[in-house]
């Protein structure tokens, strides 16, 4: 039973000056609604555009549903901790840490965590050429929502590949493609949530099929939970934990899996420490899977948040 007073002062901070700023700000209106279903009396909206955002006098906690840039890299973060402002979800560190990909990457790696083989780029003097064995893909480290993202089949198709993922930036990492199922693992709290495999109608899950209401057309089909045998279900929720405790992450996150034809093998790709909450976003459907409704899910959030020390 959530011990968290009805008019706890809530700036619940959306938007983001980032390339997923219309996904946060159907997200954050979500949560809104949903805190004020629960009972919370003050909350209030923030459409942050940038670093000099301002929050209501008397803030207690900011809810932060800002996906991506600023709101996911950790600079929003350590706003907050230098105003000493309590927030919701990963600290400072491990947000930045997996914002980006490289950096996730190499510490998956020196902890043991399951994930494809890559190689990481560096284009700032010309466009370098992957050394990996094609299929591979291709992504900037620092995007969400699969901005950017190229699974390469032909040796034609990778300089254009890579021409494009340049424009988001610098560095380029490169992966080993995996065949496979997509999964992906929510965690709350240091508990894993049941597995959600998600289906794309077409394509990858790329940000079309991610939110078909953007009128991007695409669709995705989500069974959760996913229908794997018993086993193979913990096998990938142990590698999601694996990383999420690897990376530090607190409060909660989702991570992503690719479960190899075959042999069943997890691959850990990436973990989200924003997930998305819109009506069709993962987390939600994971928690209600596992028993929570989406009012007591965005409240155990803030309760978890608020009893979390930042360092």
């Amino acid at each position: 039973m959530s011990t968290l007073k009805r008019d706890l002062s809530i700036a619940l901070l959306l938007g983001g000056p980032g390339a997923e700023r219309e996904v946060s700000l159907v997200s954050g209106n979500s949560v809104y609604d949903a805190l004020a279903r629960a009972g919370f009396t003050n909350v209030t909206r923030v459409d942050v555009q940038g670093p000099d955002f301002r929050l209501p006098e008397g803030t207690e906690l900011a809810y932060n549903i800002i996906h991506g840039t600023f709101g996911e890299d950790g600079a929003l973060q350590s706003i907050l901790e230098k105003r000493g402002i309590p927030y919701t979800g990963a600290g400072s560190r491990s947000s930045t840490v997996c914002f980006d990909k490289t950096k996730s990457k190499k510490i998956f790696t020196a902890a043991g965590v399951p994930t494809p083989k890559a190689e990481i780029l560096n284009c700032s003097n010309g466009i370098m050429m992957p050394s990996l064995p094609l299929p591979f893909v291709i992504k900037p480290p620092c995007e969400g929502s699969s901005v950017g993202v190229h699974i390469v089949h032909r040796q034609e198709d990778v300089l254009p590949a890579m021409e494009e993922t340049v424009t988001h930036g610098p560095e380029v990492l490169v992966e080993e493609f995996i065949q496979g199922r997509e999964l992906t693992v929510g965690i709350l709290d240091g508990e894993a949530l049941p597995v959600i495999h998600i289906c794309p109608r077409s394509g990858f899950y790329d940000l079309s099929n991610k939110y078909p209401w953007m009128n991007m057309g695409g669709g995705t089909d989500y069974i959760c939970p996913a229908d794997l045998p018993e086993e193979t279900a913990k096998k990938v929720q142990e590698a999601a934990l694996q990383a999420y405790r690897a990376a530090g992450v607190e409060i909660y996150g989702r991570v992503d899996v690719l479960l190899r034809d075959g042999d069943e093998a997890p691959f850990v790709l990436e973990i989200n420490t924003i997930p998305g909450m819109t009506p069709s976003s993962l987390l939600p459907k994971a928690a209600a899977a596992a028993g929570w409704s989406y009012e007591a899910l965005c409240e155990k959030i803030a309760e978890l948040s608020l009893a979390t020390p930042r360092k």
